[in-house]
Protein backbone atom coordinates (compact mmCIF):
# COMPACT_ATOMS: atom_id res chain seq x y z
CA UNK A 1 0.00 0.00 0.00
CA UNK A 2 1.45 3.35 -1.01
CA UNK A 3 1.80 6.26 1.40
CA UNK A 4 -0.76 8.10 -0.70
CA UNK A 5 -3.26 5.26 -0.42
CA UNK A 6 -2.70 5.06 3.31
CA UNK A 7 -3.25 8.81 3.60
CA UNK A 8 -6.50 8.66 1.59
CA UNK A 9 -7.70 5.83 3.78
CA UNK A 10 -6.94 7.84 6.95
CA UNK A 11 -8.87 10.81 5.52
CA UNK A 12 -11.87 8.58 4.81
CA UNK A 13 -11.68 7.10 8.29
CA UNK A 14 -11.42 10.48 9.97
CA UNK A 15 -14.78 11.45 8.50
CA UNK A 16 -16.55 8.81 10.63
CA UNK A 17 -16.76 8.47 14.40
CA UNK A 18 -14.08 6.34 16.02
CA UNK A 19 -15.72 2.99 16.70
CA UNK A 20 -14.92 -0.25 18.47
CA UNK A 21 -16.23 -3.69 17.58
CA UNK A 22 -17.24 -6.89 19.26
CA UNK A 23 -15.16 -9.33 17.28
CA UNK A 24 -14.16 -12.95 17.31
CA UNK A 25 -11.20 -14.78 15.93
CA UNK A 26 -8.97 -17.95 15.70
CA UNK A 27 -8.87 -21.66 16.57
CA UNK A 28 -8.00 -25.01 14.98
CA UNK A 29 -11.54 -26.37 15.12
CA UNK A 30 -15.03 -24.96 15.11
CA UNK A 31 -15.76 -26.52 18.50
CA UNK A 32 -13.17 -24.30 20.12
CA UNK A 33 -14.93 -21.27 18.62
CA UNK A 34 -17.77 -21.72 21.13
CA UNK A 35 -17.18 -18.57 23.12
CA UNK A 36 -20.09 -17.10 25.14
CA UNK A 37 -22.78 -15.47 22.96
CA UNK A 38 -21.94 -11.90 22.02
CA UNK A 39 -23.66 -9.25 24.09
CA UNK A 40 -25.44 -6.21 22.72
CA UNK A 41 -22.93 -3.61 21.63
CA UNK A 42 -22.24 -0.91 24.17
CA UNK A 43 -21.60 2.72 23.17
CA UNK A 44 -18.15 3.10 21.59
CA UNK A 45 -15.60 4.35 24.12
CA UNK A 46 -13.59 7.47 23.49
CA UNK A 47 -10.44 6.68 21.50
CA UNK A 48 -7.15 8.35 22.38
CA UNK A 49 -6.13 9.82 19.05
CA UNK A 50 -2.95 11.33 20.46
CA UNK A 51 -1.02 8.06 20.55
CA UNK A 52 2.01 8.02 18.27
CA UNK A 53 2.05 4.20 18.06
CA UNK A 54 1.72 2.91 14.48
CA UNK A 55 -0.46 0.13 15.85
CA UNK A 56 -2.99 2.67 17.15
CA UNK A 57 -3.30 3.96 13.60
CA UNK A 58 -3.65 0.42 12.21
CA UNK A 59 -6.36 -0.32 14.77
CA UNK A 60 -8.30 2.86 14.01
CA UNK A 61 -8.08 2.24 10.24
CA UNK A 62 -9.09 -1.41 10.57
CA UNK A 63 -11.52 -1.91 13.44
CA UNK A 64 -14.67 -0.64 11.69
CA UNK A 65 -14.18 -3.22 8.95
CA UNK A 66 -13.67 -6.20 11.27
CA UNK A 67 -16.83 -8.19 11.91
CA UNK A 68 -18.16 -10.62 14.50
CA UNK A 69 -19.49 -13.75 12.78
CA UNK A 70 -22.05 -15.81 14.71
CA UNK A 71 -22.76 -19.16 13.10
CA UNK A 72 -25.04 -21.36 15.16
CA UNK A 73 -23.37 -22.00 18.51
CA UNK A 74 -19.95 -20.98 17.23
CA UNK A 75 -18.49 -17.60 16.46
CA UNK A 76 -15.42 -16.16 14.81
CA UNK A 77 -14.08 -13.06 13.12
CA UNK A 78 -14.46 -11.84 9.58
CA UNK A 79 -13.66 -8.65 7.70
CA UNK A 80 -15.11 -6.66 4.84
CA UNK A 81 -13.81 -7.87 1.46
CA UNK A 82 -15.83 -5.70 -0.92
CA UNK A 83 -19.02 -3.61 -0.91
CA UNK A 84 -21.21 -6.68 -0.40
CA UNK A 85 -19.12 -9.45 1.14
CA UNK A 86 -17.37 -10.44 4.34
CA UNK A 87 -14.78 -13.22 4.44
CA UNK A 88 -13.87 -15.58 7.26
CA UNK A 89 -12.68 -19.17 7.80
CA UNK A 90 -14.68 -22.10 6.45
CA UNK A 91 -14.40 -23.77 9.86
CA UNK A 92 -16.11 -20.75 11.46
CA UNK A 93 -19.31 -21.11 9.39
CA UNK A 94 -19.19 -24.92 9.19
CA UNK A 95 -22.36 -26.23 7.53
CA UNK A 96 -24.38 -23.12 8.39
CA UNK A 97 -25.95 -21.26 5.46
CA UNK A 98 -27.05 -18.12 7.34
CA UNK A 99 -25.02 -16.19 9.94
CA UNK A 100 -25.35 -13.07 12.05
CA UNK A 101 -22.82 -10.27 11.58
CA UNK A 102 -22.00 -7.43 13.96
CA UNK A 103 -20.00 -4.46 12.73
CA UNK A 104 -17.83 -2.00 14.58
CA UNK A 105 -20.63 0.52 15.08
CA UNK A 106 -22.65 -2.11 16.95
CA UNK A 107 -25.18 -2.75 14.17
CA UNK A 108 -26.27 -6.28 13.33
CA UNK A 109 -27.18 -7.74 9.96
CA UNK A 110 -27.81 -11.13 8.43
CA UNK A 111 -25.29 -12.81 6.16
CA UNK A 112 -25.80 -15.61 3.65
CA UNK A 113 -22.86 -17.97 3.18
CA UNK A 114 -22.06 -17.53 -0.50
CA UNK A 115 -19.36 -20.18 -0.71
CA UNK A 116 -16.86 -22.19 1.31
CA UNK A 117 -13.62 -23.97 0.49
CA UNK A 118 -12.47 -26.54 3.05
CA UNK A 119 -9.13 -26.95 1.24
CA UNK A 120 -8.07 -23.35 1.95
CA UNK A 121 -10.37 -22.88 4.99
CA UNK A 122 -11.95 -19.77 3.49
CA UNK A 123 -15.59 -18.67 3.28
CA UNK A 124 -17.39 -15.76 1.62
CA UNK A 125 -20.53 -14.28 3.18
CA UNK A 126 -22.98 -12.01 1.36
CA UNK A 127 -24.06 -9.38 3.91
CA UNK A 128 -27.59 -8.00 3.79
CA UNK A 129 -26.22 -4.54 4.59
CA UNK A 130 -22.76 -3.12 5.31
CA UNK A 131 -22.37 0.21 7.15
CA UNK A 132 -20.68 3.02 5.26
CA UNK A 133 -17.97 3.12 7.93
CA UNK A 134 -17.01 -0.52 7.19
CA UNK A 135 -14.85 -0.19 4.08
CA UNK A 136 -13.09 -3.11 2.35
CA UNK A 137 -9.64 -3.83 3.74
CA UNK A 138 -6.91 -3.76 1.06
CA UNK A 139 -4.59 -6.73 0.62
CA UNK A 140 -0.82 -6.62 0.69
CA UNK A 141 0.98 -7.41 -2.54
CA UNK A 142 4.16 -9.44 -2.84
CA UNK A 143 5.74 -12.00 -0.56
CA UNK A 144 6.01 -11.19 3.16
CA UNK A 145 9.45 -10.92 4.73
CA UNK A 146 10.33 -12.79 7.91
CA UNK A 147 10.63 -10.26 10.72
CA UNK A 148 8.00 -7.87 9.34
CA UNK A 149 5.84 -6.40 12.09
CA UNK A 150 2.17 -7.41 12.06
CA UNK A 151 -1.01 -7.06 14.12
CA UNK A 152 -3.94 -9.46 14.53
CA UNK A 153 -7.36 -7.92 15.16
CA UNK A 154 -10.16 -10.03 16.59
CA UNK A 155 -12.16 -11.10 19.62
CA UNK A 156 -10.31 -13.89 21.45
CA UNK A 157 -12.40 -15.44 24.21
CA UNK A 158 -15.12 -12.84 23.45
CA UNK A 159 -12.85 -9.92 24.40
CA UNK A 160 -14.16 -7.24 22.09
CA UNK A 161 -11.84 -5.51 19.63
CA UNK A 162 -8.55 -7.06 20.73
CA UNK A 163 -5.33 -6.17 18.93
CA UNK A 164 -2.18 -8.24 19.39
CA UNK A 165 1.18 -7.59 17.77
CA UNK A 166 4.19 -9.56 16.65
CA UNK A 167 6.23 -10.34 13.58
CA UNK A 168 6.15 -12.70 10.62
CA UNK A 169 7.96 -15.70 12.11
CA UNK A 170 8.02 -17.84 8.97
CA UNK A 171 6.64 -18.13 5.45
CA UNK A 172 5.67 -20.90 3.00
CA UNK A 173 4.27 -23.03 5.82
CA UNK A 174 1.94 -25.99 5.29
CA UNK A 175 -0.91 -26.04 7.81
CA UNK A 176 -3.79 -28.52 8.23
CA UNK A 177 -7.01 -27.89 6.32
CA UNK A 178 -10.46 -29.12 7.38
CA UNK A 179 -10.43 -31.40 4.32
CA UNK A 180 -7.44 -33.43 5.52
CA UNK A 181 -5.11 -31.84 2.96
CA UNK A 182 -2.72 -29.01 3.79
CA UNK A 183 -2.96 -25.29 3.10
CA UNK A 184 0.20 -24.03 1.35
CA UNK A 185 1.88 -20.61 1.37
CA UNK A 186 0.75 -19.97 4.96
CA UNK A 187 2.24 -17.27 7.17
CA UNK A 188 3.55 -18.02 10.67
CA UNK A 189 3.42 -15.31 13.33
CA UNK A 190 4.16 -14.89 17.02
CA UNK A 191 1.28 -12.39 17.40
CA UNK A 192 -1.09 -13.93 19.95
CA UNK A 193 -4.08 -15.68 18.35
CA UNK A 194 -6.63 -17.66 20.34
CA UNK A 195 -10.15 -19.10 20.03
CA UNK A 196 -12.15 -16.18 18.71
CA UNK A 197 -9.51 -14.86 16.28
CA UNK A 198 -10.31 -17.25 13.38
CA UNK A 199 -11.09 -15.48 10.14
CA UNK A 200 -9.75 -12.11 11.30
CA UNK A 201 -7.15 -10.05 9.46
CA UNK A 202 -3.41 -10.21 10.05
CA UNK A 203 -2.45 -6.62 9.30
CA UNK A 204 0.72 -4.82 8.30
CA UNK A 205 1.66 -1.43 9.73
CA UNK A 206 0.52 0.03 6.38
CA UNK A 207 -3.03 -1.20 7.21
CA UNK A 208 -3.03 -3.89 4.52
CA UNK A 209 -4.11 -7.51 5.00
CA UNK A 210 -1.17 -9.89 4.99
CA UNK A 211 -3.23 -12.97 5.79
CA UNK A 212 -6.43 -14.43 7.24
CA UNK A 213 -5.89 -15.78 10.77
CA UNK A 214 -6.50 -19.51 10.78
CA UNK A 215 -5.02 -21.44 13.70
CA UNK A 216 -2.41 -21.76 16.42
CA UNK A 217 -0.03 -24.51 17.45
CA UNK A 218 1.21 -23.84 20.95
CA UNK A 219 2.43 -20.62 22.50
CA UNK A 220 3.63 -17.90 20.10
CA UNK A 221 2.96 -19.98 17.00
CA UNK A 222 -0.02 -18.78 14.98
CA UNK A 223 -0.84 -19.10 11.31
CA UNK A 224 -2.64 -17.17 8.61
CA UNK A 225 -3.82 -18.00 5.10
CA UNK A 226 -1.75 -15.84 2.76
CA UNK A 227 -3.15 -12.82 0.96
CA UNK A 228 -2.08 -14.39 -2.33
CA UNK A 229 -4.10 -17.57 -1.80
CA UNK A 230 -7.06 -15.66 -0.33
CA UNK A 231 -7.28 -13.36 -3.34
CA UNK A 232 -7.16 -16.37 -5.65
CA UNK A 233 -9.91 -18.34 -3.87
CA UNK A 234 -12.43 -15.77 -2.62
CA UNK A 235 -13.49 -14.23 -5.97
CA UNK A 236 -14.50 -17.68 -7.23
CA UNK A 237 -16.35 -18.43 -3.97
CA UNK A 238 -18.36 -15.27 -4.54
CA UNK A 239 -19.02 -16.07 -8.21
CA UNK A 240 -19.66 -19.83 -8.14
CA UNK A 241 -19.83 -20.85 -4.47
CA UNK A 242 -16.83 -23.17 -4.56
CA UNK A 243 -13.22 -23.44 -5.73
CA UNK A 244 -11.40 -26.23 -7.57
CA UNK A 245 -7.78 -26.86 -6.61
CA UNK A 246 -5.25 -28.35 -9.01
CA UNK A 247 -4.21 -31.92 -8.19
CA UNK A 248 -1.31 -34.14 -9.30
CA UNK A 249 -2.31 -37.28 -7.42
CA UNK A 250 1.16 -38.05 -6.12
CA UNK A 251 2.78 -38.61 -2.73
CA UNK A 252 6.31 -37.25 -2.40
CA UNK A 253 9.16 -37.13 0.09
CA UNK A 254 11.96 -34.59 0.30
CA UNK A 255 15.30 -36.06 -0.71
CA UNK A 256 17.62 -35.84 2.30
CA UNK A 257 21.13 -37.27 2.72
CA UNK A 258 19.95 -40.85 3.41
CA UNK A 259 17.67 -40.95 0.38
CA UNK A 260 20.32 -39.31 -1.81
CA UNK A 261 22.90 -41.91 -0.81
CA UNK A 262 20.47 -44.78 -1.34
CA UNK A 263 19.67 -43.49 -4.83
CA UNK A 264 23.32 -42.78 -5.78
CA UNK A 265 22.86 -39.02 -5.98
CA UNK A 266 25.88 -36.74 -5.66
CA UNK A 267 23.89 -34.46 -3.35
CA UNK A 268 20.40 -34.24 -1.85
CA UNK A 269 17.92 -32.48 -4.13
CA UNK A 270 14.36 -32.67 -5.30
CA UNK A 271 11.34 -34.73 -4.23
CA UNK A 272 11.15 -38.49 -4.72
CA UNK A 273 7.90 -40.12 -5.83
CA UNK A 274 6.56 -42.44 -3.13
CA UNK A 275 3.29 -43.38 -4.83
CA UNK A 276 0.78 -42.23 -7.44
CA UNK A 277 -2.98 -42.39 -7.06
CA UNK A 278 -4.58 -45.11 -9.22
CA UNK A 279 -6.38 -43.33 -12.04
CA UNK A 280 -4.92 -39.99 -10.98
CA UNK A 281 -3.16 -37.43 -13.19
CA UNK A 282 0.36 -38.75 -12.45
CA UNK A 283 -0.33 -42.45 -12.97
CA UNK A 284 1.59 -43.67 -16.02
CA UNK A 285 3.66 -40.49 -16.12
CA UNK A 286 5.67 -40.75 -12.91
CA UNK A 287 7.47 -43.84 -11.59
CA UNK A 288 6.96 -44.86 -7.97
CA UNK A 289 9.80 -45.80 -5.65
CA UNK A 290 10.11 -48.94 -3.55
CA UNK A 291 10.75 -48.89 0.19
CA UNK A 292 14.02 -50.55 1.19
CA UNK A 293 16.12 -50.80 4.31
CA UNK A 294 19.43 -49.03 3.68
CA UNK A 295 21.89 -48.52 6.52
CA UNK A 296 19.21 -49.45 9.01
CA UNK A 297 16.76 -46.88 7.63
CA UNK A 298 13.63 -47.44 5.57
CA UNK A 299 13.96 -45.19 2.51
CA UNK A 300 12.32 -44.89 -0.94
CA UNK A 301 14.56 -46.14 -3.74
CA UNK A 302 14.30 -46.19 -7.52
CA UNK A 303 11.46 -43.75 -8.16
CA UNK A 304 11.45 -40.54 -10.16
CA UNK A 305 12.93 -37.51 -8.41
CA UNK A 306 11.13 -34.28 -9.27
CA UNK A 307 13.46 -31.31 -9.78
CA UNK A 308 11.28 -28.56 -11.30
CA UNK A 309 7.71 -27.67 -12.15
CA UNK A 310 7.96 -25.32 -15.08
CA UNK A 311 10.81 -23.01 -14.07
CA UNK A 312 10.26 -23.44 -10.32
CA UNK A 313 12.93 -25.40 -8.46
CA UNK A 314 11.56 -28.02 -6.09
CA UNK A 315 13.68 -28.09 -2.96
CA UNK A 316 10.87 -28.80 -0.51
CA UNK A 317 7.32 -30.14 -0.54
CA UNK A 318 6.19 -26.57 0.21
CA UNK A 319 7.65 -25.43 -3.13
CA UNK A 320 5.46 -27.85 -5.06
CA UNK A 321 2.34 -27.17 -2.98
CA UNK A 322 2.64 -23.38 -3.38
CA UNK A 323 3.25 -23.69 -7.11
CA UNK A 324 0.14 -25.79 -7.62
CA UNK A 325 -2.00 -23.54 -5.41
CA UNK A 326 -0.91 -20.16 -6.76
CA UNK A 327 0.09 -20.77 -10.38
CA UNK A 328 -2.09 -23.58 -11.75
CA UNK A 329 -5.69 -24.67 -12.15
CA UNK A 330 -7.36 -28.01 -12.95
CA UNK A 331 -6.93 -28.82 -16.63
CA UNK A 332 -3.56 -27.07 -16.91
CA UNK A 333 -0.65 -29.08 -18.29
CA UNK A 334 2.57 -28.72 -16.31
CA UNK A 335 6.05 -29.65 -17.45
CA UNK A 336 7.85 -31.71 -14.84
CA UNK A 337 11.64 -31.98 -14.94
CA UNK A 338 12.85 -35.11 -13.17
CA UNK A 339 15.66 -37.56 -12.65
CA UNK A 340 14.91 -41.07 -13.88
CA UNK A 341 17.60 -43.75 -13.71
CA UNK A 342 20.22 -41.03 -13.32
CA UNK A 343 19.13 -39.07 -16.40
CA UNK A 344 17.32 -35.74 -16.43
CA UNK A 345 14.18 -35.62 -18.56
CA UNK A 346 10.79 -33.89 -18.76
CA UNK A 347 7.24 -35.19 -18.78
CA UNK A 348 3.94 -33.35 -19.22
CA UNK A 349 1.11 -33.94 -16.74
CA UNK A 350 -2.44 -32.64 -17.10
CA UNK A 351 -3.66 -31.61 -13.65
CA UNK A 352 -6.97 -32.80 -12.27
CA UNK A 353 -9.30 -31.47 -9.57
CA UNK A 354 -8.51 -32.29 -5.96
CA UNK A 355 -10.87 -34.83 -4.37
CA UNK A 356 -13.04 -33.54 -1.53
CA UNK A 357 -11.27 -35.38 1.29
CA UNK A 358 -7.80 -36.76 1.91
CA UNK A 359 -6.25 -38.98 4.55
CA UNK A 360 -2.70 -38.58 3.23
CA UNK A 361 -0.47 -35.75 1.95
CA UNK A 362 -1.18 -36.38 -1.72
CA UNK A 363 -0.85 -33.50 -4.16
Amino acid sequence: MSEGSATRRRILKSGAAALTAGLAGCSTSRLSENAPPAQSASPPPEVDSTSDSPYTRVYQETIQSVVLVQAGEGQGTGFVYDDNHVITNAHVVGETTTVNLRFGDGTWTTGRVRGTDVHSDLAAIAAETIPESATPLPFEGGHPAVGREVAAVGNPYNLDGTLTTGVVSGIDRLIPAPSGYQIPDAIQTDAAVNPGNSGGPLMTKASTVLGVVNSKQGDNIGFGISAALTQRVVPQLITTGDYDHAYMGVSLQTVGPAIAEANNLARPRGLIVVETVPGGPSEGHLRESQARIVGGQRVPVGGDILLRLGNTELQTFEDLASYLALQTRPGDTVQVTLLRNGSEQTVDIELGSRPERSQSPLR
